[in-house]
């Protein structure tokens, strides 16, 4: 049903204290309060949206579409509230209306996935495409079981006006303090009795009639609003394991686990929890503006109040590659947005990847003319792992040698075509602590196993994750009460993974050991490391195409026409200034045993770059000498205890070795 309520003109040159006056005159009648420039004149703004559908103005039962919220908290075309004091435009609305959030319900990879798990399990459709619902058409899906009619389903759905306002104001507003953080996969609860709204801010300082007179809701303060807790029941999901035949087993497997992987970090700091960081902290992130927002539009002050912090509605994520492909393809998909919101939305979503989600650092502990040792290291800065989220979603590291001529000397884990990745093969690659060949990639993901061990992209069948080792948050610990709804599978034996150099746990990092094969070359080397993000790799897509399918078919050409180049979150580099043998062991010679116990001593790795060896005690006599300069090896017997150098020549310089005899 679609519902508009009367337009109450005022002029907007009225003072602010006349207006006051008006406004405690009108609450006392009995009548609605008086708008400063007509409540609700641009509900359905499309032209503001400039997207392809208005914003949803429906409403059931229980909640309402996000254009009943847009008369308040939207664009005000005044300029006075919801901006900042520079006159920077903040409202929630057009911030939400261009996230992940708001087009949970349009997203066609997701309902290419619900297609998919169906048709692989079609005798639980009813219950598959009902589950599904719960995070991303709530408020279709809730308001349907909270009146009693049972379960809800994606052809329902496809009818429901509201459930495409995705992930709502009210879904989340509207939430119980009770069940946060206690329910998960989708189970949400919310406060119905008294239609409460749940805010930051304290009762006395807001102002309620509005809101209870137009949309009948009543504001509350409600302080689970800012906790981490508020998104638990959606973003920790836990699957119910079906065998191939569509039987389940009784057993569960955690496919998304983001809530409980910031329980299990330094970011949920419970005994000092002024110093951690919520989800809200860098999903709704405070605006640095002391003086603080007018978060109501139509009304002036002092009836409103300015109110801070201000938790700005953008909800970006990681999903750079799915924003594109709304943007892209606004008309069939009936987006709210226009090109423009998506731009901010994903140039945000790129910030947060680029700036506040990994630190990477190269060195290179060795280099010989065989061999050069690097060492590429990462360090997690979210919250949570990295990548998290549903499970399509992984990040690798591509690691580049040059010479000082720019010609490639070494290329691991090169971006391909069409999302893959050089070297890494059909199937999956396991985690690495050192890389030695072209098909050895570190790849950092989350791998399902099915109940015969296999890999399989369905949630339904789903057992054991067969790999999981994606970076785990600073203070991350198996041993703390939430490790087994996050564990590490296939990198625990990997010494330095979310272990520091002393071997203390919680380091939130991995360092990856690359040989790299030198063939000979001693001179400048230019190296770059990248990390690379995909939101949907090849496997997936595979999958997905042996069903002909709508939604999957759908999809599928969106993905075509996409452009696939994964997203590039960090990149690091360095010159190895060295232009020629640093060290004996760069050389390949070893001089041993050290110290001499038989007084025998040998030296080993000769070739033709040695152009001598001599041997000196204590008071710089030389006590032996190689004179033939031919064969890989040559030893020599020392005359008795005491300290000697050994000095090999090269053309180019000389090394010195100090060696202890025993004898």
């Amino acid at each position: 049903m679609k519902r508009r309520y009367p337009l109450i003109a005022r002029p907007l040159a009225l003072a602010a204290v006349a207006a006051t006056v008006a406004l405690s005159v009108a609450w006392t009648d009995g009548s609605r309060p008086p708008a400063r420039g007509g409540f609700h004149h641009h509900w359905n703004d499309p032209a503001r949206g400039g997207g392809w559908a208005p914003l949803d103005s429906t409403e059931n039962t229980f909640f309402k579409g996000s254009a009943h919220c847009n008369g308040c908290h939207g664009h005000d075309v005044a300029g006075i509230s919801m901006v900042t004091v520079s006159g920077q435009d903040v409202n929630v609305v057009d911030h939400w209306r261009s996230s992940m959030m708001a087009n949970s319900a349009r997203d066609p990879f997701w309902r290419a996935k619900v297609e998919h798990e169906v048709a692989v399990n079609p005798q639980h459709q009813a219950l598959l495409e009902d589950k599904c619902t719960s995070c991303h058409a709530p408020m279709g899906h809730f308001e349907y079981h909270m009146t009693g009619q049972g379960l809800y389903s994606m052809a329902y759905m496809e009818q429901d006006d509201i459930a495409f306002d995705g992930v709502s104001c009210t879904p989340c507003h509207m939430q119980s303090a009770d069940s946060t953080g206690s329910f998960f996969s989708g189970d949400l609860h919310f406060d119905t009795d008294g239609r409460p709204i749940y805010g930051p801010y304290p009762d006395d300082s807001i102002f309620g009639a509005p809101m209870e007179a137009f949309v009948n809701y009543t504001p509350h303060f409600g302080e689970h609003i800012l906790s981490s807790a508020l998104c638990a029941g959606c973003h920790t999901g836990i699957a119910q394991t079906m065998d191939l035949d569509g039987n389940f087993t009784g057993d569960e497997f955690v496919w998304q686990a983001t809530y409980h992987e910031w329980l299990n970090s330094a970011f949920n700091n419970l005994e000092y929890p002024a110093t951690g960081v919520t989800c809200q902290g860098c999903h709704v992130p405070v605006l640095e503006d002391s003086i603080g927002v007018y978060i109501s539009a139509n009304y002036m002050p002092p009836t409103i109040t300015l109110k801070t912090p201000f938790g700005q509605h953008h909800f970006v994520g990681g999903n750079t590659f799915m924003l594109n492909m709304l943007k892209e393809n606004g008309q069939a998909l009936n987006v709210t947005a226009s090109p423009a919101l998506f731009d901010s939305s994903i140039e945000r979503t790129l910030t947060l990847l680029q700036h506040r989600t990994l630190m990477l650092e190269t060195s290179v502990p060795e280099r010989n003319a065989d061999t050069a040792f690097i060492d590429v290291k990462l360090t997690n800065l979210a919250g949570h792992r990295f990548p998290s989220g549903y499970p399509s979603r992984r990040a690798w590291v591509q690691l580049v040698l040059t010479n000082d001529m720019g010609d490639t000397l070494y290329n691991n884990g090169a971006p391909g075509l069409n999302g893959t990745i050089a070297g890494e093969g059909t199937g999956w690659l396991p985690h690495y602590d050192r890389i030695r060949a072209a098909d050895q990639v570190q790849i950092y993901e989350l791998v399902m196993g099915d109940v015969n061990g296999d890999l399989t992209t369905v949630l339904q069948r789903a057992k054991e994750p067969l790999k999981d080792n994606r970076l785990v948050p600073a203070g991350f610990s198996t041993g703390n009460s939430a490790y087994d709804t996050t564990r590490i599978v296939g990198a625990l034996d990997d010494p330095d993974f979310n272990h520091d150099t002393d071997g203390v746990e919680g380091s939130g990092t991995d360092i990856v050991h690359y040989h790299v094969p030198m063939g000979g070359y001693t001179g400048l080397v230019n190296i770059t490391a990248r990390v690379w993000y995909q939101s949907v790799p090849p496997q997936h897509l595979a999958d997905l195409s042996t069903h002909d399918l709508p939604q999957i078919n759908a999809f599928m050409d969106m993905f075509q026409a996409a452009d696939h180049t994964p997203v590039l979150v960090k990149e690091a580099s360095q010159t190895d200034v060295s232009t020629g043998i640093d060290n004996l062991r760069e050389l390949g010679v070893l001089i041993f045993p050290n110290p001499v116990n038989n007084g025998l001593l040998n030296i080993v790795g000769l070739d033709a770059r040695v152009t001598g060896i001599e041997v000196y005690d204590a008071r710089g006599r030389k006590v032996a000498e190689r004179r033939d300069n031919t064969g890989r090896a040559w030893n020599t017997r020392l005359p008795g205890s005491g300290t000697y150098f050994v000095v090999v020549r090269t053309p180019d310089r000389k090394f010195v070795e100090k060696v202890v005899s025993l004898r």
